[in-house]
């Protein structure tokens, strides 16, 4: 049986887990403390957490297909200032730099609150006779202020990187590490690329080492699959590109929670939120595709596309503050910052007579956050995790399941000082928890205009049944927790898929501009570590950017989970639609399928005018064979075309359904065909939609069945 081992390092424990390549199930998982003071810093602990887990499950290290882990080290190095100096060269050709030269002088840049990362600069004229002994010279002068790591920087260098080029070559000559700006984007924007760079080089020493180090000893381990790395935006790269873009690994830690999301349970459009003792992270996913945007680094803009996530200071272990008349607040501190036990955890028994007092965690921290001492000695902190178990939120054989005895001693103990019921303590607890995360919610909603109809709360983390259930309830929206939700970022991590991203600033794409692009984004993915059958390349355009990204995604190994599937009847994916749509299966009918998926449209009735009018609506919904709902429209046309008239169909359904209220709106496109979803939303041009679609189609056999959704806005 061949296995994917993921490691997901944590500040305080690192997770790791083992998955069945073949089903994707968890095979098991395990926890141990995050090593930082080893010489080997946190690659020790990955090692020992890969080796422990072979043992535990009795896997030889030749059944190991895949093996990635997530790191926080990039983001800690940056937050806390842990950065090495970076020169910056900037090299062009006579007078015409001066724009250059003033882009690429970007100064310190604040990493956070004091901590800041010092860039030296100077020009270079490549088209100088001393042009040669200058380079050498300025690498002499910064070895000797102790810097070790250069970004060349050049105009116009996403187009010709060869002046960039140059100058890596003369850098690393000279015993320097180099970086170009061309490696990082291959957006225009010359003074946010420099500072993309310089952040990418001032932790390449470090990431370089401990990837090294890392790699060595999982080699040493008899594991001969490659060690790969977890990425801002939800992929993996090999060590290869983290040696060359290690400011990719930046904020990857939740990125791994919502890749375990996307590939293990499989969410089309949703939220999800990750759960865990002190802060919650969400995020939005739309037609099965994670939300990105620029990463920043101490407020500054940088070309990193990383996951849409909001952090919310709200928990399962998240404290509660109180005053005279109630509760004041839950959070921001939590128990484990605390050093104390949650109160729902103990043993009934151990809360012996408790008083409530008011407490500081921290020096510096408010003391009115509520505590109970016991006179046998012992303290435990009240939290969310207590509130919900009390109400009954939290169900048994879940993680946070705990004795609703023991949160009821704690909370009646407050309830007897305040004079109000331990039901309402619980209640305002929850409250104030839920308020925190609802507007975060409601914002993703609005911003990536998700229909409430259609969208689940998905929850992952330890402390995703504390704080889920009670959102989706006061929202009246469906919600539910990840399978194995305690360890779903190590899974995301062994899930996850090898990506890259191109982009690029393009006036009026042509199909040839288009085609370039899928090459490059493919290439990239290639050199990142996927398997070139695996590789699948899809395309975002925001024309009022003039942006074009491609993204490239694929695995490492060929899989063999299609002979693994568990095929549903027609019948049973009919069932699945209506009962998500909350309608009877007889109000469903598949309007077409590719033999690998299905599109199913159910009909709605909603009343309005106590009852007397009555409309109805026509939901779509592509399901795959494993029941595996994929897309989800309110409304659209459907209609099947062939390789050969493509264009002309294409043309027609747009056509069809664009409106011209104030300029031609197009409709939402989607073109499917065997097991693949093409979506063609955003785009603000016709043409754009005709060039990538037949760009999926024309190569596709005369004989595949292939259809057109499109959706009016």
């Amino acid at each position: 049986m061949k296995v994917r081992i993921g490691i997901d390092v944590g500040g305080t424990f690192t997770d790791a887990v083992c998955v069945n390549s073949e089903t994707f199930e968890l095979i098991g998982y395990l926890k141990i403390p995050t090593t930082h003071g080893a010489k080997e810093g946190v690659s020790k602990g990955i090692v020992e957490a890969c080796r422990k887990l072979l043992e535990k499950y009795h896997i030889s290290p030749d059944d190991v297909s895949f093996i990635a882990h997530g790191t926080t080290q990039a983001t800690n190095a940056l937050l806390e200032g842990d950065v090495e100096d970076v020169g910056i060269v900037c090299v062009g050709e006579g007078a015409g730099s001066y724009k250059a030269n003033m882009d690429t002088t970007i100064g310190d840049i604040e990493l956070s609150p004091g901590k800041y990362l010092h860039t030296e600069h100077t020009y270079l004229d490549i088209r100088s006779d001393q042009y040669d002994q200058n380079a050498e010279r300025t690498a002499e002068e910064w070895r000797q202020k102790g810097i070790h790591a250069v970004v060349a920087a050049s105009s116009f260098s996403v187009d010709d990187p060869g002046k960039e080029l140059s100058v890596m070559e003369r850098m690393t000559q000279n015993g320097l590490l180099a970086t170009g700006t061309h490696d990082v984007s291959k957006l225009y924007g010359l003074r946010v690329r420099t500072r993309t760079a310089a952040i990418n080089a001032s932790i390449l020493h470090k990431m370089i080492d401990t990837a090294t180090m890392t790699e060595e000893s999982v080699q040493r381990s008899g594991v001969t699959a490659p060690l790969m790395i977890m990425r801002c935006d939800g992929g993996v790269m090999d060590i290869g590109e983290v040696k060359k873009r290690p400011v990719l690994t930046m904020l990857s830690g939740p990125a791994a929670g919502v890749a375990g999301a996307l590939m293990y349970e499989k969410i089309t459009d949703g939220i999800f939120l990750e759960v865990g003792g002190t802060s919650t992270d969400i995020s939005a996913i739309k037609n099965g595709r994670v939300m990105l945007k620029y990463a920043e680094v101490g407020g500054h803009k940088t070309y990193v596309n990383s996951l849409d996530i909001h952090t919310v200071g709200i928990a399962g272990g998240s404290m509660v503050r109180f005053h005279s008349g109630g509760v004041t607040d839950s959070g921001p501190r939590s128990a484990h910052i605390a050093n104390l036990p949650y109160a729902c955890f103990a043993d009934p028994s151990e809360i012996v007579d408790p008083v409530p007092v008011l407490f500081c965690p921290k020096a510096g921290d408010p003391d009115d956050y509520g505590i109970i001492e016991c006179s046998n000695g012992k303290r435990f902190a009240l939290t969310v995790s207590c509130a919900a178990n009390y109400l009954g939120y939290i169900r048994e054989g879940q993680y946070s399941y705990g004795s609703k005895e023991s949160a009821a001693k704690a909370l009646n103990a407050f309830a007897q000082k305040l004079g109000i019921s331990a039901d309402e303590i619980a209640r305002q607890i929850m409250e104030r928890a839920a308020n925190k995360v609802i507007p975060v919610v409601k914002e993703l909603l609005n911003t990536y205009e998700l229909d409430p109809k259609f969208i689940s709360l998905v929850g992952g983390g330890g402390g995703a049944a504390s704080i889920v259930p009670c959102v989706g309830e006061k929202m009246k929206l469906k919600n539910r927790l990840c399978k194995n939700a305690e360890v779903i970022s190590p899974i995301g991590v062994a899930l996850a898929m090898v990506r890259d991203v191109v982009e690029r600033m393009i006036i009026n794409p042509t199909d040839k501009d288009m085609a370039k692009l899928r090459a490059e984004a493919f290439d990239m993915a290639l050199n990142a570590g996927a398997n070139p059958d695996t590789i699948e390349v899809v395309f975002e355009i925001e024309s009022e950017k003039n942006l074009v990204r491609a993204i490239a995604s694929g695995t490492t190994e060929l899989r063999t989970k299609d002979v693994m599937l568990q095929k549903k009847s027609e019948e049973q994916l009919r069932a699945i639609v209506a009962e998500m749509l909350e309608i009877p299966p007889a109000d469903t009918r598949i309007l077409a399928t590719t033999g690998k998926l299905y599109a199913i449209e159910g009909t709605t009735t909603r009343k309005t005018l106590f009852g007397l009018i009555r409309r109805k609506s026509h939901p779509i919904m592509l399901v795959d064979e494993e029941g595996v709902i994929r897309l989800q429209k309110a409304a659209g046309e459907l209609i099947e075309i062939t390789v050969s008239n493509a264009r002309q169909q294409l043309n027609y359904i747009i056509s069809r359904n664009s409106s011209f209220d104030s300029g031609e709106c197009l409709p939402d496109v989607f073109v499917f065909f065997n097991k693949q979803i093409k979506s063609f939303v955003g785009m603000a041009e016709k043409q754009q939609i005709l060039s990538l679609a037949l760009l999926e189609i024309e190569p596709l056999p005369e004989q595949t069945r292939i259809f057109v959704l499109a959706c009016k806005k």
